[in-house]
């Protein structure tokens, strides 16, 4: 994991291997932004000329590398791109710092350490430069360090040879030090502990989805879970294939009888002893999605290791809540299975006996998120928590609707879907509020068993929602989150978003977490 400082020396005095600055697009050219004061004096004043010269205009994302002028203890000076100048009295926004951190964060792979000179006018600011330096400083890659996620004894026989990784990935920058931060202000240095422990989860979840699928699979992410759960003081029960028998849940069962590597169902919470909200998170742990016998298109599977991204964000974001001390009680939900194939698999047209009695026909065994996720959100009702938030990569409608970096919102509460949407843009995070039309219900009838778990074709993602609220109990605040688009990344990075898995919907559920902390839920 890389380092995190405040420092309170100049930019210009900082020892690095490359200051970081800011510049944005102004009307007239490059303009260099609050924070590089010292450094653009270094150049005489005309940074932003200089700038120009090599053709940098300010744009978001884009990145500028030149010697360091005389006077510079760092040797490289690396300008990257804010975007418009915002208006007069209007700082940069949160997400602005975060992305231009990210970007240069990514930019100095392989470096020692990055001094960021980026504006910083107060402890938010702060917060949000370093988060993005972090985020974007992540690589996968065991032998580097960075993850642990999956077993150690099994990755060292099957990730990339020391050798080829030096080739290729030089590893993530080691230290971030953040120029304009005061590690003797107790807002600024709990932003910072925040920002280390909270990157360090998302991480994790990243590890976790980039863990191909020979190396993670339901028995190996219940394993994970119970070790992180020793390391950091929380309770965890497993239940097997034995026990989901035992107690009925014929979901989970159902979807993961066709592969060779039994379910599992994970409870893995987190409590405060002055906690007054309790949370319910619930993730889809499919550790590979082949579709089962409704068999995926040729060019769909490679990916789908990633099936499991909401599990992963659930289990990270109990370890984080548990890292960060929130006054808050939080149990996370991880429906583990693997869906294949084979003469033991469940076939379209069986009808599976949930957890809690009802019935569900499968017509498409490809639908199978949602039949995990049914048992374990009518598990977590029994607790009657004050909300249960449920994550997957549920469906392509979502992507299709939505596109590859916005997740859907669906509740069965308008307050809470609104609220759901404010925090994750609060938290960084791109999504939607989406309906659940009562219209559609009727397509997940089903002639013999209470309900299907396919119906319209259009609006796919709407009646994967509307099917799971049917297993949420009566009183309890439910939203489900899609994030099938944004949990991994198959194009390049950008910002502070890597390729492969992206922890998508860990900040949110943080932020989530905390608002519940302080008594509200929206």
């Amino acid at each position: 994991m890389t380092a995190l400082t405040l420092s309170t020396s100049s930019a210009a005095a900082l020892r690095a291997d490359a200051v970081v600055v800011g510049v944005a697009k102004g009307a007239k050219g490059p303009v260099v932004a609050a924070g590089a004061e010292a450094v653009d004096k270094a150049f005489g004043g005309k940074l932003a000329a200089v700038l120009e010269t090599l053709g940098a205009t300010g744009a978001e994302g884009e990145v500028t590398k030149l010697p360091a002028a005389s006077g510079l203890k760092a040797p490289v000076v690396l300008a990257v791109g804010l975007g418009d100048v915002p208006a007069k009295d209007d700082g940069y926004d949160a997400e602005t710092l975060r992305r231009a951190a990210g970007t240069a964060s990514r930019a100095l792979s392989g470096s020692k350490k990055g001094a960021f000179a980026l504006p910083i006018e107060d402890v938010a600011s702060a917060a949000a430069v370093a988060e993005g330096a972090l985020l974007g400083a992540y690589t996968y890659d065991k032998s580097n360090g960075n993850g642990g996620s999956a077993k150690d004894s099994k990755n060292a026989k099957n990730t990339k040879s020391t050798k080829d990784a030096d080739k290729k990935n030089n590893g993530p920058l080691a230290e971030v030090a953040l120029v304009g931060g005061k590690p003797r202000d107790k807002a600024y240095k709990a932003a910072a502990e925040r920002a280390s422990a909270l990157v360090e989860e998302i991480n994790r979840a990243r590890d976790l989805i980039n863990t191909p699928s020979n190396l993670l699979n339901p028995a190996d992410f219940a394993a994970e879970a119970v070790a992180a759960a020793k390391e950091h003081g929380l309770k965890t029960e497993v239940l097997d294939e034995k026990a989901l028998k035992k107690g009925g849940y014929g979901g989970i069962l159902g979807v993961g009888q066709g592969s060779e590597a039994p379910p599992r169902l994970v409870r893995i919470a987190y409590t405060h002893p002055k906690a007054e909200k309790t949370l319910a998170l619930v993730g889809k742990g499919i550790t590979y999605d082949s579709g089962g016998i409704s068999l995926k298109p040729a060019g769909h599977n490679e990916t789908m290791k990633c099936d499991m991204s909401g599990a992963a964000a659930v289990f990270a974001t109990v370890v984080a809540a548990a890292r960060l001390g929130l006054r808050v009680n939080l149990t996370g939900w991880l429906a583990l299975a693997e869906n294949m194939p084979s003469g033991s698999a469940t076939r379209p047209g069986d009808v599976l006996s949930m957890y809690g009695g009802k019935t569900v026909e499968v017509l498409n065994t490809d639908a199978e998120g949602r039949l995990v996720l049914a048992d374990a959100i009518t598990r977590a009702g029994e607790e009657k928590p004050d909300a249960i938030v449920d994550v997957a990569t549920l469906t392509g409608a979502m992507v299709l609707a939505l596109g590859n970096r916005t997740f859907g919102i669906m509740t069965n509460d308008e307050a809470f879907r609104t609220s759901l949407h404010e925090i994750a843009e609060e938290a960084g995070e791109q999504s939607w509020p989406m309906p659940l039309p009562t219209h559609l219900r009727k397509g997940i009838d089903s002639p013999v068993a209470d309900l299907a778990n396919m119906g319209e074709r259009m609006g796919g993602g709407l009646v994967a929602g509307i099917f799971l609220k049917e297993f949420v109990a009566d009183g309890i605040t439910w939203g489900h989150l899609d994030i099938a688009g944004p949990a991994f990344n198959e194009a390049g990075p950008f910002g502070y978003t890597p390729k492969g898995g992206t922890g998508a919907a860990v900040r949110t559920l943080v932020r989530l977490a905390e608002r519940a902390a302080d008594g509200d839920l929206g």
